[in-house]
């Protein structure tokens, strides 16, 4: 069947004519070109967290019949004992690996999600998420097999969001205290897993819970034996009595709007004769006074609005190191003290190429820093004017984790590929490499390390590695 050439041309035109109209309809009534969403910048009403909410009943402790190990040494918290990422514990570490790599003692399954390891009189914690019981859930494990000795827990939703659990606990004495995805924080009897109490610091303190979950880890003070929190909000800090969940004191929020708790953990500092803790909050930098929780100083200078998580890094002179991704890089802050005047001054700026880092806090080590580079992968080492010295070059490692130890420094990749190298800001000296999480994925939760036992983590299981020197090695 013949058609004329009107036909043929006209219907043409007019599928010409609304593809046209389609795309202008999407760039201009839009408001402009489509992107893709990210947390915090889509411009959703703010959503009112408490409504609803309620506070849950912590169960029963259940009781196992394994002991703990006979090991000595203590990872206590996030970033080790000195929140420094460093072990040095005096355990002789192997400067080579078998073809295999470093021995694996155990293995477990895990909810999925980052949340790492404290170490503790031969006990392992961490805070788990059991998806089918839809339960934040404690666990205490046996360092010498990684079978448990108790676990507890708590009902409370949490939707699958990149994982689910972040956070690591915190060890002090007989108490534990755990940071849930939902900003619920709770204290556990070291040995029994009895609770002592619970903060839900979203109907307590009005906090925001962050996009992907909380991933603030406690802060224990062990100068002044007490525990800090960033609840955000009205009270940007508290100090907490963690034997029995007292508040002390709480702090202000700077800014007309008050900031939120980010993804970033305190660091505590000293300089000028006072204690402070420094924070990142939504809004930017923060030092609080420790010992009455008032506002010393603030900068607006530094801050991420999509995704803040590397903590402070701070230096004995009163510098601060600060790094972000999302395009944000890295700064040094010189705090200078005049009389009760405290003003934070810019040392220098990195650019995203130069050094920002998502997830990990970079770790300072004899007069530098070291940290992986999330534009390009790279492990990299800094010195203290913000200037590179090496980096790792066809080794990229993602956002994964490290941490330093007898002179070694340890990086993981996403995918569970562990690198040993020197510690030393000379060059890049890898030792060894080996794949230790076999088909891992995400391997971003943060190292821990007791007596040469490494514990790492994918998103969905954990492995403890025998990484100290043994005869030949």
């Amino acid at each position: 069947m013949k058609h004329s050439p009107a036909e043929i041309i006209v219907p043409g035109l007019l599928a010409v004519v609304g593809v046209l109209s389609l795309v202008w309809w999407t760039m201009f009534s839009l408001g402009g070109p489509l992107e893709a969403r990210v947390a915090g910048l889509d411009g959703a009403p703010a959503v009112d967290q408490a409504a609803g909410r309620q506070r849950p009943v912590v169960g029963e402790p259940i009781r196992f019949e394994e002991l703990p190990s006979k090991l000595a040494g203590s990872w206590p918290w996030f970033r080790g004992e000195r929140l420094d990422l460093i072990c040095d514990d005096g355990t002789p570490l192997a400067r080579q690996w078998p073809e295999k790599g470093p021995p694996k003692i155990w293995h477990i399954e895990l909810g999925q999600g980052y949340a790492a390891a404290a170490i503790s009189n031969g006990r392992v914690y961490v805070l788990d998420y059991d998806e089918e019981a839809l339960a934040d859930t404690m666990r205490c494990l046996s360092l010498d097999n990684g079978k448990e000795i108790w676990r507890n827990s708590y009902p409370v939703e949490v939707a699958w969001n990149h994982g689910m659990s972040r956070t690591i606990p915190a060890v002090v004495g007989e108490y534990v205290i755990s940071f849930g995805p939902q900003c619920h924080v709770v204290c556990w009897n070291a040995e029994t897993g009895q609770c002592h109490w619970l903060k839900d610091l979203v109907l307590d303190y009005g906090a925001t819970v962050p996009k992907w979950y909380a991933g603030q880890c406690p802060l224990i003070d062990t100068r002044l034996d007490r525990l800090i929190l960033a609840p955000g909000g009205e009270h940007l800090l508290i100090a907490v009595d963690y034997r029995t969940g007292d508040v002390i004191w709480e702090s202000g929020n700077p800014g007309s709007k008050p900031w939120e708790m980010s993804y970033a953990s305190i660091a505590p500092m000293e300089f000028e004769g006072r204690r402070l803790y420094v924070y990142c909050g939504t809004g930017g930098v923060a030092g609080v006074a420790a010992d009455d929780g008032s506002l010393l100083w603030h900068s607006t200078r530094f801050r991420n609005s999509v995704a803040m998580s590397p903590s402070p890094v701070v230096l004995d002179d009163g510098r601060i190191f600060l790094s972000s991704g999302y395009k944000v890089g890295s700064m040094m802050l010189q705090l200078n003290v005049e009389g009760d005047q405290w003003t934070p001054e810019i040392l220098f700026e990195l650019t995203q190429k130069q050094f920002g880092s998502e997830q990990q806090t970079p770790v300072l080590f004899d007069g530098h820093l070291y940290g992986v580079r999330k534009d390009d992968g790279k492990l990299i080492c800094l010195d203290l004017d913000g200037k590179e010295l090496w980096n790792s070059g066809e080794h990229k490692f993602g956002s994964a984790p490290y941490m330093i130890a007898d002179g070694l420094i340890y990086v993981m990749d996403d995918d569970g590929m562990l690198t040993m190298a020197e510690a030393t800001p000379k060059q890049y000296q890898p030792l060894a490499r080996a794949q230790v999480i076999d088909d891992g994925h995400h391997a971003w939760g943060p190292m821990a390390m007791v007596a040469g036992r490494l514990i790492v983590r994918d998103m969905t299981r954990m492995v403890c590695l025998d990484v100290a020197r043994r005869e030949g090695n």
